[in-house]
């Protein structure tokens, strides 16, 4: 029927892409009479079991259908790829970026004000209102900094490290309070031998008179310093994507998610450029299918400790690995974590898996395979440890050196970290209600029966173009923010 799409020969069930009695679009039908007990095939795999018998052509949801996942497995049967094919760079193209002096690329120039703690959060926002005057001066507010121990403060630091050394910035001025856990001089020697003309520092404790105003002059400087830097064409080499999905529906493994997939595949292995796909728990259920990408049997060890160590996450907390998916991915069509980690890891296209990255860590940290020079990055698809959570996720996606977050969505939400974060619809009636948040709908895959090549050409199109400055919709707004994972006691 024209109505339903069956994705794979082996699929017990369909998916509705018209609304039908009983049976919203983007849910699922079964397509033959399923025993209680019987494994669901939805992308050829397994999406959980019945919960009870299920006739032909009934709704397929979460109240006949539950997980399988139950807690670590053992993957020592799976192998990696036998020969890892290298990027293929025939027609290389470039963008329009920042060349900051470390080699990295920027796709904007903006100055950012960063707190070392949040104590400082008001005095941070009041520098950038009074020195923004139609600039693009960001303040990123977090509650963090202080009150931490171990780990937890250790990822804090990193993740405002990340930040402070993020390319996508012309200028940081670093501000601290002086008595927090976050110690702004103990924090500068994290960045390394940092270029000073763009980072500076500003300790409120310290400041003789008025600290906002201070700020105001630091922050005016860094201003006239970064107009130094000019767009110039660079290679898609250079670019680095983040791969995101948020509020999903059961049209992001149809559209939006396999859009972003053929994406990746161009630009890691057509441009040599690089892309990471994270929310390690949206990869439960899927995981095998990225564990036999790996390129090597030691970034194979590589995913099954990331998936293994994160269930360990959950298990610690009394929680079971299974219970991801939110009532608006429930409304949507998606009914277990199974038929989402099938979904949301199309974003990851069909390349190799090149790297896995810890939280927090730069891509710029990290050696290619054999490699010795320092810094040198190896390209293609990563994956990176974070959780599911939106803007927890794309935190860490930019502050692992990602330039650009591509987020789809079936939903819908206004939000962005702190580089551009371009929002994809999965439908498009999504797209046409919600213009103001969206920046692309995949949707028409569907609606109007697009053909993927197409689809593609006008994506990469704006891809290229937001990296040359085109402001995303959520950049129009005015919204940028960042979250930090936090896992430990609070004193």
């Amino acid at each position: 029927m024209k109505d339903l799409l069956h994705i794979h020969p082996a699929d017990t069930v369909a998916v509705a892409l018209t609304d039908r009695p009983g049976i919203p679009a983007g849910h699922k039908i079964a397509l033959r009479d399923i025993a209680e007990g019987e494994d669901v095939i939805k992308y050829g795999d397994p999406i959980g079991h019945a919960t009870r018998p299920i006739a032909k052509g009934e709704l397929v949801d979460h109240h006949n259908l539950a997980t399988n996942l139950r807690g670590t497995l053992d993957y020592s049967a799976l192998r990696p790829l036998e020969d890892p094919q290298p990027p293929v760079v025939e027609c290389p193209q470039t963008f329009m970026g920042y060349l900051r002096p470390d080699g990295q690329a920027g796709i904007r120039n903006d100055i950012w004000i960063v707190p070392t703690v949040g104590c400082v959060n008001g005095i941070c926002q009041r520098i950038a209102e009074r020195a923004g005057r139609g600039t693009a001066i960001l303040s990123f507010s977090h509650p963090y900094g202080c009150s931490q121990l171990g780990d937890d403060h250790e990822n804090t630091r990193l993740i405002l490290r990340d930040l402070v050394l993020h390319p996508n910035a012309g200028g940081v001025l670093v501000v601290g309070l002086g008595c927090e856990n976050n110690q702004p001089r103990e924090f500068e020697r994290l960045l390394g031998d940092y270029d000073r003309s763009r980072i500076r520092f500003l300790v409120t404790q310290e400041v003789e008179g008025d600290e906002v105003e201070e700020g105001v002059r630091i922050v005016q400087e860094l201003y006239a310093q970064a107009q130094t830097f000019q767009r110039q064409p660079l290679p898609l080499s250079l670019l680095r994507v983040g791969l995101k999905c948020g509020g999903s529906d059961g049209f992001s493994g149809l559209t939006a998610n396999p859009l972003l997939g053929r994406f990746s595949d161009w630009l890691c292995m057509k441009q040599g450029g690089t892309t990471i796909l994270t929310e390690v728990p949206e990869m439960f259920g899927a995981e095998h299918l990225l564990m036999q990408r790996a390129a090597s049997e030691e970034i194979l060890q590589q995913i099954v400790r990331l998936i293994n160590d994160f269930k360990q996450y959950y298990l610690s907390h009394g929680q079971p690995v299974g219970e991801n998916p939110s009532p608006g991915n429930k409304a949507g069509g998606i009914s277990t974590l199974e038929e989402k980690a099938l979904g949301c890891t199309q974003k990851s296209g069909s390349s190799p898996v090149r790297g896995v990255l810890s939280y927090g860590e730069r891509l710029c940290e990290m050696k290619a395979e054999g490699e010795t020079e320092e810094g040198r990055t190896p390209s293609g698809l990563h994956l990176l440890s974070a959780p599911g959570n939106d803007l927890v996720a794309s935190t860490a996606l930019a502050a692992a050196g990602c330039q650009l977050v591509l987020f789809t969505t079936g939903r819908g939400t206004p939000f962005s970290t702190f580089v551009p974060t371009l929002k994809v619809s999965t439908n498009s009636d999504l797209f046409q209600r919600k213009q103001h948040w969206m920046d692309f709908d995949a949707g028409t895959l569907v609606s109007s029966g697009e053909a993927m090549e197409s689809l593609l050409t006008r994506f990469t199109d704006l891809i290229v173009a937001t990296a040359n400055g085109m402001p995303t919709r959520a950049e129009q707004a005015g919204i940028h923010d960042i979250a930090i994972w936090k896992d430990g006691v609070t004193l």
